[in-house]
């Protein structure tokens, strides 16, 4: 990785080379810029985010399809397009403007950029608007089977919905852009690839394909490296990353998810659906606070969806009360035979995170990252609820929110940034302190406050 003057030094070659137009789908809109940088990181090279330095104008921006953003070559727009499952479309850019006259004069300040296809060069015009409805009105040497290049014409209008819901057909205009079409997103069609509905083995706590193909981007996932998910469920994460390239490593503290009914496993039967089984490298059974890993720095990235109560509580073993003044009664079991089912009781989300993220400084290796997903309660959600969690040497990446009204959940990116070993934390559960100055997330007791609708939450 570079250091922060040489990143600067190319952010700033970035901002003086080329602009470029992405059109992005309309989903999950905090997720755009945290996988743009992470595929780019990937890759090795840095996106011209200057138009969007200001917190304000990024939220803003990141509500419409339209970004413009530099890039120091075209190639760096066709890894974007062919890996970002939000990117539908990349363009040149070429000019904007809140009026046509404005885009024309604009235009025309950057004709050594398109002067060459004057002469003798098809072209097909494709022609959006966003909020509005258009048609196409464009005439000269148009072929629109097999045209030399594509340009975009790309209107945008004002919310083409009142407050009520009523269709506003009369929007007002807000801006047009225009460019040469460089390439066309094609990881978008992944998600039907991986859609949960076709897939031979999955449960009802399976992740979508769109969420689960996001998770892998923020991995980095990339042929050679070794992902984990501890949390592994049916497997939803695993086919993605696998897709990707990675090797993966899964647990869980029921077996059952993993194993599905039939001879084969269930997670193995949709791997091989997707061609991937062979990076499965295995599937265990066992509780993450009683783990077998006795040597750290193994993985490349770790992953998970921890079960947070909504449909399915996490767990851990133990009794959920345990009586220091009576000894555990020694039952024999009616068949020695049988396989031994510890008992288990309820894992608190907050004290899950806490764990998560000291298990992952262990287990990962020197800069690699730690996914995961953490519902929050919206109206008392904080910043300092994710940083009040990490630990040394653990550093906050990203923090996208899918937002679902009175709460959501939180992509979390977090890297390890020590280059030393740390000893395999205890993740014994410590009783909550009472301090006054002590903050108390907005996560904690999650699912009890889901299951009471969120009242009384402030």
């Amino acid at each position: 990785m570079c250091n922060s003057r040489t990143c600067s030094q190319r952010i700033q070659t970035v901002e003086r080379r080329y602009k470029y137009l992405f059109v992005f789908a309309q989903a999950h809109d905090e997720f755009r810029i945290p996988e743009l940088q992470s595929i780019s990181e990937l890759y090795g090279f840095t996106i011209g985010l200057s138009r969007y330095s200001d917190p304000l104008a990024c939220e803003a921006a990141v509500k419409r399809p339209f970004m413009v953003l530099g890039l120091e070559e075209d190639a760096h727009a066709k890894l974007l397009a062919s890996r970002c499952i939000l990117i539908k479309s990349v363009y040149e850019f070429y000019a904007q403007g809140s009026t046509y006259d404005e885009l024309h004069a604009a235009n025309r300040g950057v004709r050594p950029r398109w002067e060459q296809y004057i002469s003798d060069t098809s072209f097909k015009f494709t022609v959006i608007g966003y909020n509005h409805s258009l048609s196409q009105r464009w005439q000269r040497n148009i072929d629109m089977k097999d045209p030399d290049i594509v340009l975009g014409c790309f209107e945008e209008y004002e919310n083409d919905r009142h407050p009520d819901g009523a269709r506003n057909i009369n929007g007002a205009f807000r801006q047009v852009y225009f460019g040469r079409l460089i390439v066309e997103g094609t990881a978008r069609s992944l998600i039907r690839t991986f859609d949960v509905k076709k897939r031979e083995y999955f449960g009802n706590t399976s992740m979508e394909a769109e969420i689960s193909l996001l998770m892998a981007n923020q991995t980095q996932a990339s042929t050679g490296k070794l992902i984990y998910d501890p949390f592994i469920g049916t497997g939803s994460m695993a086919y993605t990353t696998a897709y990707f390239g990675a090797l993966v490593y899964g647990s869980d503290i029921d077996g059952r998810q993993m194993r599905g009914k039939g001879k084969t496993p269930g997670i193995i039967r949709a791997a091989s659906q997707y061609g991937v089984v062979s990076r499965i490298v295995d599937l265990c059974t066992f509780d993450v606070t009683h783990n077998p890993w006795r040597s750290g720095c193994l993985f490349d990235a770790i992953v998970t969806d921890p079960p947070y109560g909504v449909r399915a509580g996490a767990k851990r073993l133990g009794r959920k009360k345990a009586r220091e003044d009576r000894q555990p009664l020694q039952i024999p079991r009616a068949n020695p035979d049988e396989p031994y089912i510890p008992p288990t009781k309820p894992y608190e989300l907050s004290a899950l995170v806490v764990d998560l993220i000291l298990l992952a400084r262990y287990l990962l290796k020197p800069r690699g990252l730690l996914v995961f997903f953490l519902p929050t309660v919206t109206d008392s959600y904080e910043q300092v609820d994710i940083i009040s969690s990490l630990c040394e040497g653990m550093e906050l990446v990203a923090n996208s929110l899918q937002d679902f009204g009175t709460w959501g959940r939180r992509l979390i990116t977090i890297r390890k940034t020590v280059m030393n070993d740390h000893p395999p934390p205890t993740l014994e559960t410590v009783p909550s302190s009472t301090g006054e100055d002590d903050h108390v997330p907005a996560h904690k007791d999650f699912r009890e406050k889901y299951f009471q609708g969120f009242k009384g939450v402030e």
